[in-house]
């Protein structure tokens, strides 16, 4: 006997993953329609394994610390970028898709102005893709069928710089994205700082920080 469930009776709890198998991709359009664009929830897609992930509280401050740490490294360095946020990429001749906790593009920003529908057939992926816990192989599959040249992994009080070569992640010590900025242990000192004295005191905490990075 074949159950078939439909998504409304599926209820995935903050901080869980659900895994769907044998997936095809317009199984797989389907489903990205019924999720509809305003939700919690993020995708990843790549060759017919489908996860639905639910973020916790705590990914989510995360998620915006380094975020706006990684606006105000790009502003403080007078670097033209555009934000796509958490905005679904996907291309169906590489079977995935994927959907950033936030990503920007840096530099190929210029390129980005006004658009608001993507095609990656025509349109190159982010330059930086920020995942808060990545534990899926099926996440970093996607990204780099996609092609996104670089990745930040942040977990367990541990931020990695991933850069693309030659079809893999290889870490590096910081982002080339940066220059020589020791951008990993800024973030971290001040993700930190923040438990004690808040987001607002952290963020300008850090601007203050590239600041005098900046004036050496």
């Amino acid at each position: 006997m074949v159950v078939t469930l439909q998504l409304r009776q599926i209820d995935v709890q903050p901080g869980q993953c659900l895994t769907l198998r044998e997936i095809s991709w317009a199984e797989f359009e389907a489903i990205l329609e019924e999720l509809g664009e305003h939700r919690a929830a993020r995708v990843a897609y790549y060759q017919r394994v489908l996860e639905i992930r639910m973020p916790s509280p705590e990914h989510e401050v995360d998620k915006e610390l380094i975020g706006n740490m990684v606006k105000i490294l790009l502003d403080e360095l007078e670097l033209d970028w555009e934000p796509y946020g958490s905005t679904t990429f996907k291309r169906s001749q590489m079977a995935a898709g994927v959907e950033p906790d936030t990503c920007f593009y840096i530099q190929n920003a210029r390129q980005m102005i006004g658009k608001r529908r993507l095609d990656l057939s025509v349109d190159p992926p982010p330059d930086l893709a920020i995942e808060i816990d990545v534990t899926s192989k099926t996440q970093l599959s996607a990204y780099v069928a996609l092609g996104v040249p670089e990745l930040w992994c942040y977990g367990d009080g541990k931020l990695q710089v991933f850069i693309l070569n030659q079809a893999e992640y290889v870490e590096v010590e910081t982002s080339p994205t940066f220059g020589n900025l020791p951008v990993i242990e800024g973030i971290l000192q001040f993700l930190q700082f923040s438990l004690t004295e808040g987001s607002s005191t952290a963020r300008r905490g850090f601007r203050q920080w590239v600041r005098e990075a900046l004036a050496q």
